[in-house]
């Protein structure tokens, strides 16, 4: 059953009410043709609860914007939705297709600062890896009624692969129940080389205004967190409030190392309390056993990033020294899953909060 517009409505009465479902849940397909947006293309999904959001089959399958009655709930950078054809690897290229968005896929093999690992590739791994600039192919869309509920789906399939090494095939679905204010997305990585490969994949989400703001809050219970330059244990003083943008550009990161609930999930959200409003994430803590937590508060690119992954985004080697560096083995497969989801009115963000303990 689909609740909408504080009512709760059956399937034969929906379709009483409607000429075609994409009067209240649809998922479609366009192109992008002008300047280097070109190649990205876009699937706009939208829900009735209030939620939209646009995925970019050509910069795999990630969502770059997304919107709740209206309020934008990311950050969108200046580069605009940049297709796959225009990524530059080297170094800091990749920042030059950095968009932004609801959700980046950083990995898969490597995610970090630009670095050299003399123990894998030993060449230089160009800032958080290959993957958000990989096309999807066999990209499938529609809706459709199971049992009482009616889902909206985007699946496809992308390949990071070099002659001689790399093999690694990314399995994505992207999934809104109508009436639910949340996305889920489940992945599924093949190796599908004769040689296991390191493993590094991070959802880099980047809220931004209006739920980013001065006062803003993270909530997040973390076991440890430490910051990323001399790895010193911080308290929740360091990173739970946003600023305002501030005159000068400046860096921090924090690495949380959440802790799962009885059923063994992580949760993480940034609450804006004035607009009694947030975003929250949810997701297997055997999966994700760490959330970066990036702050970028310069005036003009006032950006937050969320970001859960098997790994930190501090690269191979602090991952190494820490222990979570992992390897994918030949044939071997990996799945991780993650809902994203809004916290809507004083109500929901208490209950949050008290999940989260």
């Amino acid at each position: 059953m689909a609740h909408l517009f504080d009512q709760t409505y059956t399937r034969r009465e929906l379709l009483d009410l409607i000429g075609d479902m994409s009067q209240v849940a649809h998922a479609r397909k366009a192109e992008l043709t002008e300047g280097n947006e070109r190649g990205a293309d876009l699937i706009e999904v939208f829900n009735a609860s209030g939620l939209c959001f646009s995925v970019l089959p050509g910069r795999a399958l990630d969502i770059a914007s997304a919107h709740y009655k209206g309020i934008s709930l990311c950050f969108r950078g200046n580069t605009g939705d940049v297709g796959p054809a225009f990524y530059e690897p080297q170094g800091y290229g990749w920042m030059r297709g950095f968009y932004g968005g609801l959700v980046l896929t950083c990995g898969m093999t490597f995610t970090g600062h630009p670095e050299t690992d003399p123990e894998e590739e030993n060449e230089e791994l160009g800032l958080h890896g290959r993957a958000s600039f990989l096309p999807a192919k066999q990209v499938y869309t529609g809706g459709a009624w199971e049992g009482d509920e009616y889902v909206v789906r985007v699946c496809g399939k992308m390949r990071e692969a070099v002659v001689f090494g790399t093999n690694l095939e990314l399995t994505r679905e992207i999934s809104t129940v109508l009436g639910e204010k949340c996305l889920r997305i489940h992945d599924r990585i093949h190796n599908q080389s004769v040689d296991r490969s390191p493993l590094m994949f991070v959802y880099h989400c980047n809220p931004g205004f209006p739920i980013l703001d001065e006062g803003s809050r993270v909530v997040v219970n973390s076991e440890k967190t430490t910051e990323w330059l001399e790895d010193q244990v911080v308290g929740p003083e360091a990173y739970a409030t946003a600023t305002s943008p501030v005159p000068e550009a400046h860096d921090d990161v924090y690495v949380h190392r959440p802790v799962a609930d009885a059923d063994g999930n992580a949760h993480v959200a940034l609450i804006n309390d004035r607009l009694a409003l947030g975003i929250y994430w949810t997701f297997p803590q055997s999966e994700m056993p760490l959330i970066s937590n990036w702050r970028h508060f310069h005036r003009g690119t006032y950006v937050m990033g969320i970001e859960p992954g098997n790994v930190s985004m501090l690269g191979r080697a602090w991952n190494r020294e820490n222990g979570y560096l992992q390897h994918i083995e030949p044939d071997e497969v990996r799945e991780f899953h993650m809902e994203i989801g809004i916290l809507d009115g004083e109500e929901e963000i208490k209950a949050f909060e008290a999940k989260v303990g």
